[in-house]
């Protein structure tokens, strides 16, 4: 922490504030470890989002990026959701915009909007169906084989859903700043200098976009989520892990007999980093950085949202 609190009197002043708000705090997994630590879930985009739709709690406090909390209050809008950092924004949801899907959908009339539930909320009001890292190419999968398809804002899951399925959807050239500096050639130095590793590559990664890879028997393709169950299925004892280096502090958590190598130590997500401890205990102590969604946007953007969570 960059401030002299302790951690321990911080840690449990936001545990009586949760209590008193009849709150609950969600975390993904980029998150500080401090905040991790003393969140009631952790998840990636598609767990918490399941997760936000389920809660009893009156209060959702969001440690995460703008785009989680706006859909934690699509999702549920009796609820009063709260994001502890208010310009805790994302690179990759800020590169597109909901007049960028409107004039593609005026040329392809027949057209259908895929977009990753990493986008605002103004976003999936435009679009057709959301996706998750982790259900992606189940979504598309069901989508029909005939029909043209925008799928964005990230350009590497959509060439890497474009090789899985062979399909020719049209893609968004977005990207996340972290996971662009994950390459084939990066993976490959990786492979040779650890040969006794599995190397764990999220579908962000640039280097799904190069087949060799994506068939090497070592390495594994998959969301944050999946990247944390793959140990428990392997024999290694190894394992790059190709993204956010801060999925680490859950591998540890779960596996503390392996090792975890993170592919980037300079390369991380600031805005992911930006909720301190301090920053949960004040929204949570004045109720403050409430996210709000325009009527009209919200019942736009929920449909793409409840197709996405309908496919099993």
């Amino acid at each position: 922490m960059n401030n002299n609190e302790d951690v321990r009197a911080l840690a449990e002043e936001i545990a009586q504030l949760k209590k008193e708000r009849d709150a609950v705090i969600l975390a993904h997994y980029y998150a500080r470890p401090e905040v991790q630590a003393v969140a009631d879930i952790l998840g990636d985009s598609l767990a918490l989002s399941q997760l936000a739709a389920t809660t009893e709690a009156k209060v959702i406090v969001f440690c995460g990026v703008h785009f989680m909390a706006e859909t934690a209050a699509i999702i549920s809008p009796e609820k009063k959701v709260l994001i502890p950092v208010e310009n805790a924004g994302c690179s990759l949801a800020e590169s597109v915009t909901a007049a960028g899907l409107a004039t593609w959908r005026k040329y392809h009339p027949n057209g259908l909007i895929v977009s990753y539930v990493n986008t605002s909320a103004a976003v999936k009001a435009e679009t057709d169906y959301c996706v998750t890292s982790a259900n992606a190419l189940k979504v598309i999968e069901t989508l029909p084989l005939d029909v043209p398809i925008l799928f964005g804002p990230d350009k590497n899951l959509g060439e890497y859903i474009n090789l899985k399925t062979g399909r020719n959807m049209d893609l968004w050239q977005g990207d996340c700043y972290v996971h662009r500096h994950i390459t084939g050639e990066l993976i490959r130095e990786y492979l040779e200098r650890y040969p006794n590793a599995d190397i764990l590559i999220h579908p962000e990664s640039v280097a799904c976009g190069d087949k060799s890879i994506l068939e090497h028997p070592r390495c594994f393709v998959g969301s944050t989520s999946g990247i944390l169950k793959h140990p428990a299925q392997s024999e290694k004892k190894q394992f790059v892990v190709a993204t956010e280096k801060e999925a680490i502090t859950e591998l540890v958590h779960q596996y503390p007999h392996l090792e975890f190598i993170p592919i980037t130590r300079e390369h991380y997500c600031e805005y992911m980093k930006l909720t301190t401890l301090t920053d949960l205990r004040d929204a949570l102590r004045d109720e403050k950085h409430v996210v709000t969604i325009a009527p009209e946007v919200r019942e736009r953007a929920l449909l793409p949202i409840q197709r996405m969570l309908a496919v099993k």
